[in-house]
């Protein structure tokens, strides 16, 4: 939110700086997050001064060009040659100096230098509006009627005014601080206890003549729950014409575009009051009634920027008497209804719309209006009419206003602030104060927080109601906090803790451990965001529509699912870096996927790493070998093994994912899967190398683990004996199979099972056969193994494959 620091002081007379103010201002929960200088014409017109033109004659070698002679204030005029039609002497105009800067427009300067003209020295320019920012005039220079001492500063001629644009991060609980008045409120809160007990805030004029004999207006509220009040007042005799220069000045500076001075009027009041206000050109208002209403589900609304909207039904339209929409209440106007250059009567609206709604209508149509953030903070339902006056002030003023009507204002169900008792004994232990009663009264005084009862120990408050948030005692104390200032509370010297459990097992602890064994692995972690595009799930992977989570992102309109898996997020990573020559990438990243399972919302935890390139940084004495599946599943497994998880099953995977892999179970339960993506989805991310990605389900570990228990057992004094096979089996067999059976058939001396070789011959094995040269250690930890028991074990391996694999034994 953009506050003025001139604005600003309208309503609050205080010599501080404004470097303390900011200072102030973000102790008090109003963090300004930066400081701009501006000024009400660009560059402040530095260098440009008035002279008076003592001589014109025409250029000696340009029929177009004079040549004139201009007192600046000093002691010698300056020659200046000037293309203008109209210059003349005698005349007082305004010239640019050697070394000022124009700027004609936000995008464009240039700087004033000596020159030469068709051979003619000429020490400056005299100035056109448009040169100078002023307008839109070149027909000729700036004529002043008004003689002014040459050398007289443009700035003072023309009133320029220097300002500085607070920046605040304003949190969507202060509803009490979305206009320039609040701000000063909050502000003169603080200064009042800290520094000045008599300072004041200067409330803004709000004088009017009123028409309490003229016929009302008729208002209708059908749906009181999301309009609880609405008022509005009938004004005739309306000139739109442009605002004066004030009020076009304190709108530019804060970024609002200077209309006219109906709309212009409605603008500054909500940025001063931080209530929202509506003008409606009473003549195309059907049957001069207002009715706030909703419409059925797909009605259409062309709204002021001329693109038709389809209506929810729990959208609030102000309508006329013939159900005619004519503004998204809080939001946005109509495209039909809206104050033009013909308007002589208007209907003004202030009002109070339900907070959640208004920002549901706001967010569903893609409108981030400056109402409708003001409406969905909480606006203060008390305000309406001061508001509706202090417009009706202006309009009265600066638009040639007759008031028409008398006030009209539905309020069935007044809204008005709950007591809340506030004690100082509870104050002081939620704070780590010392504070007095009469301390806490001061500082709730200062806010405008009446003061209901008060004892020894408490005191019944009653919260204005642009204090939305504040509902409770601790509401209340976080007020106090604020004033009495976040740096005045004292350190204590001790530390309270309470004495904790880690669950068991910590997956915090064990996501720390992991990340430390995936970073020594060479693997950079990263963070993706948890929205995705639609359009990925549903042309990569075909995501059931039914699955995906919508949300309404009207910052990132193309981000709009919760992200149903983790590896898009991994691909626009490597898309990134590749496209920046950084092929070689070992991602992981720990995080969720969220999708929908029976109308229920469902959150996983996951663990995603992704691999593509080189295995190895280029080397002399290393290899040029790219990763591969067996690289990725070496980097899971070794996952797996850090963490005790063992004794699952392998399965064989081909989804819309992966073009091979596998997935580990444990019983029904998914521990991972690994595999190669899809070339399809790299190339539709426009990357050109294989990419390898595991999906590890980090949350199963937390199922898994539980019932984990570690087991020491000391090292063996007895040496291992190792076997080898050669088994001829069918290429479909995998030595997935090979190794279950062979831990199946001895479970107490077998310790490891290898592939160390891989054979594949049709003229020695025959078509569809492959050799796998397996190795197996057997090791007894009581005793030395012997040959008998060796050759006994591995007899009954043999005839177990033969059996189950129809395998063959190569001599």
């Amino acid at each position: 939110m953009k506050i003025s620091y001139n604005w600003l002081l309208d309503y609050i007379k205080t010599d501080l700086s404004i470097d303390r103010i900011s200072e102030i201002l973000t102790d008090i929960g109003l963090e300004v997050e930066g400081l701009e200088k501006t000024e009400s014409i660009p560059g402040g017109l530095q260098g440009i001064v008035v002279g008076k033109v003592l001589t014109c004659e025409k250029h000696p070698d340009a029929d177009k060009l004079s040549v004139t002679t201009v007192d600046l204030g000093g002691e010698e005029p300056q020659q200046i040659v000037c293309g203008a039609p109209n210059v003349a002497a005698n005349q007082s105009v305004i010239v640019a100096t050697v070394g000022a800067t124009l700027y004609p427009s936000p995008e464009e300067s240039f700087k004033i230098k000596k020159s030469k003209i068709r051979g003619v020295q000429s020490l400056g320019m005299l100035c056109a509006e448009d040169e100078l920012g002023l307008g839109n005039s070149h027909d000729g220079i700036i004529v002043l009627e008004k003689d002014y001492k040459p050398g007289t500063q443009a700035a003072d001629v023309f009133n320029v005014e220097t300002d500085t644009i607070i920046e605040i991060g304003l949190t969507p609980n202060r509803s009490d601080a979305t206009g320039h008045l609040g701000v000063a409120q909050d502000l003169a809160a603080y200064v009042k206890y800290h520094i000045d007990a008599t300072l004041t805030v200067q409330k803004p004029a709000i004088d009017y003549t009123p028409n309490d004999s003229a016929p009302a207006i008729s208002i209708e509220v059908k749906d009181t729950d999301k309009c609880p009040r609405y008022a509005g007042i009938k004004l005739d005799n309306i000139t739109v014409q442009e605002s004066p220069e004030w009020i076009k000045n304190r709108l530019n500076v804060i970024g609002v575009r200077p209309i006219n001075n109906v709309v212009d009027i409605t603008n500054y009041v909500l940025h001063e009051y931080g209530q929202p206000l509506h003008a409606f050109d009473f003549a195309k208002i059907n049957g001069g009634k207002v009715v706030v209403q909703t419409l059925p589900e797909g009605t259409k609304f062309t709204t002021l920027d001329e693109i038709e909207r389809s209506l929810h039904s729990d959208d609030l339209l102000i309508c006329d008497a013939t159900a005619a929409p004519m503004c998204l209440a809080g939001v946005f106007g109509g495209a039909t209804s809206g104050v033009s250059d013909n308007t002589t009567s208007i209907f003004l609206e202030s009002a109070h719309f339900e907070a959640i709604n208004t920002r549901k209508s706001s967010t569903r149509h893609l409108l981030r209006t400056d109402a409708a953030k003001c409406f969905e903070k909480g606006a203060d339902p008390n305000i309406v009419i001061e508001a509706l006056a202090r417009a009706v002030h202006l309009l009265e003023q600066y638009a040639g206003a007759k008031v028409a009507s008398p006030i009209t204002d539905v309020y069935p169900t007044p809204i008005e602030a709950q007591p809340i008792t506030v004690r100082t004994s509870y104050t002081n232990r939620m704070l780590g104060t010392q504070l007095t009663t009469e301390e806490v009264e001061k500082i709730l005084t200062a806010l405008s927080i009446t003061i209901l009862e008060k004892t020894a120990d408490s005191l019944t408050v009653k919260v204005p109601t642009n204090k939305a948030d504040v509902l409770r005692e601790v509401d209340v104390i976080e007020e106090i906090l604020r004033i009495y200032g976040f740096n005045n509370i004292e350190f204590s010297n001790s530390i309270k803790s309470t004495i904790s459990v880690a669950p068991t097992p910590d997956m915090y602890a064990l996501r720390n451990h992991t990340a430390d064994h995936l970073s020594a692995q060479g693997f950079k972690e990263m963070m993706a965001i948890s929205l995705g595009q639609s359009k990925h799930y549903k042309s990569f992977i075909q995501e059931d529509d039914k699955e995906l989570i919508y949300v309404n992102n009207t910052s990132n309109t193309h981000l709009d699912v919760m992200r149903p898996n983790m590896l898009f997020g991994g691909l626009e990573a490597i898309q990134h870096n590749v496209n920046r020559q950084n092929n070689n990438l070992k991602f992981y990243e720990f995080g969720f996927d969220y999708s929908q399972v029976e109308g229920e919302y469902v959150e996983s935890e996951k663990l995603s790493l992704l691999l593509t390139g080189k295995k190895n940084k280029e080397s002399w004495n290393s290899n040029d070998d790219t990763v591969s599946f067996f690289t990725i599943k070496s980097a899971a497994l070794q996952v797996l093994t850090k963490l005790g998880v063992s004794n699952y099953t392998t399965e064989s995977i081909q989804d819309e994912q992966f073009s091979y892999g596998i997935a580990l179970k444990k019983g029904k339960m998914t521990i991972a899967k690994i595999g190669k993506v899809r070339d399809s989805i790299a190339k539709g991310f426009d990357i050109k190398q294989e990419i390898f990605f595991a999906e590890i389900h980090w949350y199963n570990f937390n199922k898994i683990l539980r019932k984990h228990k570690v087991t020491y057992q000391a090292v063996s004094k007895y040496p291992k004996v190792r076997r080898d096979l050669a088994l001829v089996i069918d290429k479909t067999v995998t030595f997935q199979a090979i190794e279950t059976i062979a831990k199946k058939t001895d479970k107490k001396l077998l310790t490891a099972v290898n592939l160390f070789d891989i054979y594949e011959s049709e003229e020695h094995l025959g078509k569809g056969k492959l050799s796998y040269s397996v190795s197996f250690d057997f090791q007894d930890q009581t005793k030395t193994l012997n040959d008998k028991v060796i050759d006994k074990t591995m007899g009954k391996l043999i005839a177990s494959y033969e059996k189950q694999l129809n395998a063959t034994i190569r001599k």
